[in-house]
């Protein structure tokens, strides 16, 4: 049996191959993110969707279109099948019929970085790497630490100096060296950047590895799964590297290819941004292909204080292909939806999650989305991670 049925990695940018064999960071001709490629014709022969179902629950049921080649080399935490759930007491009140949440918050580590990193460190770990170094926002780094240490690899993190200390926290505890930054995550990228040149860490950072988008990809599988091989209408997102976007886009891509779906009619994505940081949102509006670097990036949510993606040119790509939107939302309105959330369905999500509902409300009054329509909300983690205990 094929364990998985990667076959190459491919430029998103200029489409120039790359062996899966061989450690590889980004397209060294154009700077662009890689991104795995599988024989699915192969696969769809040998592979039945009833197959993966029946599996013991967690990521790695779908193994044949993840990149670990050994089953040894998987790190396992318990990541994946996370719950969908329905939001009955908002529906009411949005005057909507059908509004689910995906809640990542019960991922290892408390969000969805977990699979990410599940998938970045497994392959990392097959492809013989020792040391690992990553630039993040917060939950990032918890997840790569974590999986580092279950790898038995070194972990070094750079982190803004005001990253939630639950983030700090669970870094240390697990065994990363934690260097804490005076900046955003972009002046934490760089040093970072500096430091895995200088002594040979490899760098993980979001998009410029080609294995993190595998792990997140895992969302959408489990969404249409979980729909009965559907899939919703629309997609709330929130987005800071936006891994889980293009993941999840990939996701419904190889579906099709498979055969799975019941329908191959796609959400539309909505990507979700703070106002103090919303370069997708700028570029949206401006009908651009690409971010401009967002000056002056402040927002109480940190996974989403992310000035300018790498992969910026596929996540604008995926939300015109989708005829989707991007929404920008304050943090007073974030804060309002955290707690509504909390109050009518006992889901006490992380800013960037409750961020959704608050771009929610925005679309139903804009009349973008109809009251009849399958939504799906992400709350990529839990708000217990927030919670500063010196106030």
């Amino acid at each position: 049996m094929t364990y998985s049925y990667l076959t190459h990695l491919e430029c998103s940018g200029c489409g120039e191959t790359y062996s899966h064999e061989e450690l590889h960071t980004f397209c060294q001709a154009c700077k662009s993110p890689l991104l795995p490629r599988y024989d699915l014709d192969l696969a769809r022969q040998h592979l039945d969707r009833e197959t993966v179902s029946l599996r013991e629950s967690g990521m790695w049921r779908w193994h044949e279109i993840l990149p670990v080649l050994n089953a040894q080399n998987r790190v396992f935490l318990g990541e994946g099948d996370t719950p969908l759930l329905s939001l009955p007491q908002l529906e009411k009140e949005l005057g909507l019929s059908n509004l689910f949440v995906k809640d990542e918050s019960i991922n290892p580590t408390g969000s969805f970085k977990a699979r990410g990193l599940a998938a970045a460190i497994s392959k990392a770990k097959e492809l013989g790497v020792k040391k690992v170094i990553i630039p993040t926002a917060g939950n990032a780094g918890g997840a790569m630490a974590a999986y580092a240490a279950r790898a038995g690899m070194k972990a070094h993190i750079f982190m803004p100096k005001d990253t939630p200390f639950a983030n700090m926290e669970e870094s240390r505890m697990v065994g990363a060296e934690v260097t804490l930054v005076d900046g955003l995550i972009s002046d934490a990228a760089k040093l970072a950047g500096e430091k895995a040149k200088a002594d040979g860490w490899f760098d993980v950072s979001t998009f410029k590895e080609p294995y993190r988008v595998e792990g997140k990809k895992v969302m959408g599988l489990e969404l249409s799964e979980q729909f009965n091989w559907e899939l919703p209408d629309v997609i709330v997102y929130p987005t800071g590297g936006g891994t889980g976007l293009v993941g999840m886009w990939k996701a419904f891509d190889e579906l099709e290819q498979l055969g799975w779906l019941e329908n191959t009619k796609r959400p539309r994505m909505v990507s979700v941004q703070a106002e103090g940081c919303a370069p997708v949102v700028k570029a949206f509006n401006e009908g651009a292909s690409f971010c401009e670097f967002w000056e002056g990036a402040k927002t109480i949510s940190s996974g989403l204080r992310v000035p300018k993606s790498f992969a910026d040119k596929i996540i604008m790509k995926d939300i015109y292909e989708s005829k989707g939107t991007a929404v920008a939302v304050s943090d007073d309105d974030t804060l309002a939806a955290q707690k509504k959330l909390a109050e009518t369905e006992g889901i006490f999500a992380a800013p960037e999650g409750a961020a959704t509902l608050a771009a929610l409300n925005k679309l139903v009054t804009q009349g973008w989305v109809k009251p009849d329509e399958r939504i799906v909300l992400f709350n990529t983690g839990s708000g217990l991670k927030y919670i500063n205990p010196e106030n």
